[in-house]
């Protein structure tokens, strides 16, 4: 867009964009969301500004397009409650093991790299070749780093054993 343009939209903008919020910030209640709306819809007239700049008033494009994006908002809304209220409360979810809480703290203990390799391994289920192939290593360096890791995740168990018995 040329220089011209930009500087009558700029004006546009100035001119507009308190009573556009206010218009939306009355419709909505919610001044954030007022404001979220009017920036995009300006931002919607930016893109077609030749066009939008031609109506005998452009603020009425803006107000109509920012109504139609809160429109929009209240039916998506509207939808994932209807969702949530056909599928019922989420389940509860159960607090980690014992269990699981020790291993993921040795996890946490272990090189980024034996972590890297333990990870695709054991979680993502990857042949030690697709691991060399994933992470740009040779095949040999991931079965040490494995081993390696192996060996430290056992005694990192050990040691929780010791220390809760």
């Amino acid at each position: 867009m040329a220089g011209s343009d930009s500087a009558e939209f700029d004006t546009f903008y100035i001119a507009a964009v308190r009573r556009v919020v206010l218009y939306l910030y009355a419709a909505c209640g919610d001044r954030a969301e007022a404001q979220d709306l009017a920036q995009e819809a300006f931002a919607r007239a930016w893109q077609h500004w030749p066009r939008v700049s031609a109506y005998d008033d452009p603020e009425a494009w803006v107000r109509k397009v920012a109504w139609r994006l809160m429109a929009n908002r209240w039916r998506g809304l509207k939808r994932r409650i209807a969702a949530l209220a056909r599928l019922g409360p989420p389940g509860s979810v159960d607090s980690p093991t014992p269990d699981r809480v020790a291993v993921a703290d040795a996890l946490q203990r272990l090189p980024k790299a034996q972590r890297q390799v333990i990870a695709l391994h054991y979680l993502l289920d990857m042949s030690v070749n697709d691991i060399a192939v994933s992470i740009g290593a040779p095949a040999g360096t991931v079965k040490a780093r494995l081993s390696r890791a192996r060996a430290a995740l056992a005694e990192h168990l050990a040691e929780k054993e010791v220390t809760s018995a």
